[in-house]
């Protein structure tokens, strides 16, 4: 089988994550897609995150019984802070049945050579990229616009984040139809 990685703090798990979720299972050859739900993304300071236990159930109560869409705790049984290379790794290592590619956010692909091992991921894996409103030439990662085993897709364009959706709350706006 075919399965996307989603990976994310999910801090809260929105819409945007959602509709790319959706997307990557009903238009590509990806036969499900696994929500990688990180306790403490090397990136964040994990002050900034909500409990873990509560994202992960947060993140299962929105997926429900969905065929495609399934929700993947495998980082909470990893050290701390959850790097994708070791998360690949093991997901590779238990589940050699599947082959796994890697969805992100050009957002997160021009920041991608800062990511532990970026170039072994990028030899052992696709990565599907989805659209984000970045500058390209933002951390000078242009190079990897021609990668082969990079593919983008032309996914809506969900101009949201949980960054977003956190600041909202704090200044009492309603987010209600933001987050499921």
């Amino acid at each position: 089988m075919k399965i996307g990685l989603l990976f994310g703090s999910f801090n809260p798990i929105h819409i945007g994550h959602l509709a790319v979720a959706n997307y990557m299972a009903e238009f590509t050859d990806l036969q499900q897609i696994w929500l990688v739900v990180s306790p403490h993304n090397p990136l964040k300071e994990k002050k900034s995150l909500a409990d873990e236990k509560k994202r992960l159930m947060q993140v299962k109560k929105v997926i429900g019984k969905s065929r495609k869409v399934k929700v993947s705790d495998v980082e909470f049984l990893l050290p701390q802070p959850s790097y994708t290379i070791n998360t690949l790794e093991v997901l590779n290592k238990k589940y050699p049945q599947h082959k796994f590619v890697l969805i992100m956010g050009l957002d997160n692909l021009v920041s991608f050579h800062k990511w532990k091992d970026y170039k072994k991921i990028l030899k052992m894996m696709e990565l599907y990229v989805y659209p984000r409103k970045v500058p390209l030439n933002k951390g000078g990662n242009r190079v990897l616009l021609n990668h082969p085993n990079i593919t983008f897709f032309n996914a809506p364009l969900m101009n949201i984040s949980s960054t977003f959706i956190r600041e909202q709350m704090k200044k009492g706006k309603d987010v209600r139809y933001l987050i499921p």
